[in-house]
This record gives structure tokens, sequence and C-alpha cells, in this order.
């Protein structure tokens, strides 16, 4: 490639993260470090669930350098979603949302810290299909990044090569950077303004996880007085080992299981009481988190 090339491609990259710029936000977290913030539209941005906590004070830092006092209108913990509204409606322009991406098509992380512009190029490293959150949240495409971004791009917008909308940049087991699409985050996004918060299934009970030659799954250890389980007749001891007929392995496969869509959807448990295993007909119950 000619010197010439990697110029125009150096200048383009540069160009993309320039006009991505006015729709970006940073704040500091209670962990005492800086996250970064979009415009998702409205005057709402959107930012990483982890790096808010309910009842803080936020203050956004703008591109333009200016501060705003922010309310957190909600979080979904399912999604990694938390939904920011500053007190001054913001008149910043909202990105573009790009076309599905393949594995090798370009990257580009884009943050905020305190009105600087962050910026780091890469590639999409995996593409994959839908999956569930380990809290149960349905995100719409698996999108892996090989991304070298730091903590203060969580919570920016991850760009395609045209400048739009791949997703939202977050950072799953060891560091590993991914991206929340912009469906899962737009799903997310109407029901904290129509709610304030993302209901999740509820069971009403302690679980332990359960391996040995008899049974294999979540053990009843505690049950809410007034929860779906008790309910239902489980009692401490019970050791569920399936769900409407598929096994269970332990306590993260009932919990992936209790995403938003399952609050009030009646499920056939497969419970080992004493050595002999019986159903149990249970009613999900919505525990909402905010």
């Amino acid at each position: 490639m000619s010197d010439f090339n990697l110029n125009a491609f150096s200048d383009a990259i540069a160009d993309i993260a320039a006009k991505a710029t006015p729709t970006t936000a940073s704040f500091a977290t209670h962990h005492h470090r800086t996250a970064s913030a979009f415009h998702w539209g409205d005057g709402y941005f959107v930012t990483a669930e982890e790096a808010v906590e309910a009842g803080e004070e936020i203050e956004l830092t703008l591109a333009s350098g200016e501060t705003a006092k922010a309310e957190l209108v909600g979080r979904d913990p399912s999604t990694g979603v938390a939904l920011l509204k500053p007190a001054d409606a913001a008149t910043a322009p909202v990105l573009d949302r790009a076309s599905p991406v393949r594995p090798g098509n370009i990257a580009i992380a884009i943050g905020s810290s305190q009105g600087s512009v962050l910026a780091v190029s890469g590639s999409v490293g995996e593409v994959g299909p839908a999956w569930r959150s380990m809290r149960g949240g349905t995100i719409d495409r698996r999108i892996n990044l090989a991304v070298g971004a730091g903590g203060r791009f969580e919570g920016g917008p991850v760009l395609d090569a045209k400048g739009a909308l791949i997703g939202m940049l977050l950072f799953g087991p060891r560091g590993r950077a991914l991206v929340m699409p912009h469906e899962t985050i737009e799903r997310a996004v109407a029901t904290l303004r129509e709610k304030g918060h993302v209901a999740r299934g509820y069971l009403g009970a302690g679980l332990h996880p359960v391996r040995d030659r008899d049974a294999r799954g979540a053990m009843v250890m505690s049950l809410d007085d007034n929860g779906p389980a008790k309910a239902a007749g489980l009692t401490l001891g019970d050791i569920i080992v399936a769900w409407n007929g598929e096994a269970v392995h332990g306590p993260r496969d009932l919990i992936r299981r209790l995403g938003p869509d399952s609050a009030g959807v009646s499920v056939k448990l497969g419970v080992v009481r004493g050595g002999e295993q019986r159903d149990v007909v249970l009613t999900i119950g919505e525990k909402p988190l905010s």
C-alpha cells in the first residue's frame, strides 16, 4: 500500500472519529474512573449499566467541554444498558444505525474523557447469533471486537467504516471487548423511557449448585415467604433438575431463563425431593431491577 493510501486511510479513520465526537460525553463513575456515554436521541444518552449506581448524582462532560447534571432514567442489567437524561435537553447529533457487520470489518471505538476525544480502530473479530446474557437478557447478535480499547471507552459508541453505529462498547469476562448491538439498545431504551426499569423473572428462592452422582441442578437453600417458589410448593432441599423438560445444570441455567420476557409465564420444573423426582408447576413472578 502506498504512503498516499496509508495517509488517506488514516485521515478517513480520524474524520469518522471527529464526526462522531459531538455525540459523546463522559462522567466520573462510583469506581473513581471515567466512562463514556453517547447521545441516543431526544436528549437521552446511553452508557454502560455497570458504570452507574441508582441514586448517585451524575455530571456529564459533553464534547464541548460543558457540564450538565444528568438524571439516571433507568438501568437494565440484563443488557448492560443505562439511560441518562441531562437536565438541559441536548442538541447533540444522532448516529446513523449500521447494517450488520462481518468478521474482519473495520470497527472504530469512540470515547470521551473530560472533553478529550478518544478513538481507537481495529476490526470485528467475531459475529454470532442471538444469545442470552448471564442475567437473562436477549442480545440480538454476538459481536466481539479485535480492538485494544481501555476502560475509558466503556459505554461509548462503536462505529463501522461509514461512521454508522454498530452498538455500545462493553467489557465481558477477562476484559474482552464486545458490542451491545444497536437493536438491543433500542429495545432497552424504549422500556426504560416508559417504565424506568426493565423487569426480570423472579423465583423467590436462594439456590446453590449441586453436582453429584444422584442429581445435578440447583438446590433450594432459602425461600421468600411471598415468592412464586414457595407458592408453588417448593421446599428447602429440593433440587431443580429440569425446566420444561430441559436439563438444568445449576443456578446459572435458571438465571439465564429469568429474562424480562419470562415474568408471568408458567413453567414445569423437574424437582428431586428425597431421592424421588416430581414435577412442580410454577408461575414466574416479576422483580424490577432499577
